[in-house]
């Protein structure tokens, strides 16, 4: 379900394994119970949130005091996180920003809008991802439910493996939380993780672009058009 990926003593940053759920099934958490079996925690706290289909980083709470100044971090978007995915199709455009509302439409899925009045703002690179498909760096700028997804699917790149907004069968959904940066008691913390489950991710292509992500905090990001 998980591999830990580091311990600070109040808090602690996993990789989650593709299809699993961070959500409560039957007022139970399956995979913060298995964490703490592991890590000899009583009680963690989910900081913030993962869809099913999506790996990487996800950072756990070890005591409610610690849980709150992070969750505060992320309320106030002092978070900085990167996630890659591989698109099936060259997007519209190869870089650029996503900003639009976002509503409900068939049955779970989401739609964006071309108003702005409570937008979803994500930045992105692509490049080639090998056999025609594009890997994708996204740096969302807000935290709504499918963003990077229904983001990529605007610009006309479906996720690979993504059952709702992609249209290409794949081993797994092709989305990855692959980088996380925030602040913690006067000191910045920072962590990659770079995807090792599912086939798409090793071609060489994708290989020698991770090779030049390693510090995406670093990269001159397309510019903001609006304000965080």
């Amino acid at each position: 379900m998980f591999t830990l990926v580091y311990q600070h003593p109040d808090f602690l940053v996993i990789n989650k394994h593709p299809d699993v759920s961070v959500h409560k099934d039957d007022n139970e958490q399956p995979l913060l119970a298995a964490v703490a079996e592991q890590t000899g925690d009583e009680k963690l706290y989910l900081i913030h949130r993962l869809d099913k289909m999506t790996s990487g980083l996800l950072l756990l709470g070890r005591n409610k005091q610690a849980a709150s100044v992070l969750s505060g971090n992320f309320a106030r978007r002092d978070v900085e996180k990167f996630y890659l995915a591989i698109g099936t199709k060259k997007p519209k455009k190869k870089q650029g920003v996503v900003i639009g509302d976002m509503t409900r439409s068939r049955r779970s899925s989401w739609k964006l809008e071309s108003s702005k009045d409570n937008p979803a703002v994500t930045q992105f690179f692509s490049t080639a991802g090998g056999n025609g498909r594009r890997l994708f760096l996204c740096k969302p700028h807000t935290g709504k439910t499918h963003q990077i997804r229904v983001a990529l699917r605007s610009v006309g790149s479906g996720i690979a493996g993504d059952m709702i907004y992609g249209c290409e069968e794949a081993d797994r959904g092709y989305l990855h939380a692959y980088a996380l940066r925030f602040p913690y008691q006067g000191e910045w913390c920072q962590f990659i993780c770079v995807p090792d489950r599912g086939e798409l991710w090793q071609t060489a292509e994708v290989q020698q672009a991770l090779n030049e992500w390693q510090s995406p905090w670093e990269l001159s990001w397309p510019k903001l058009a609006v304000k965080k």
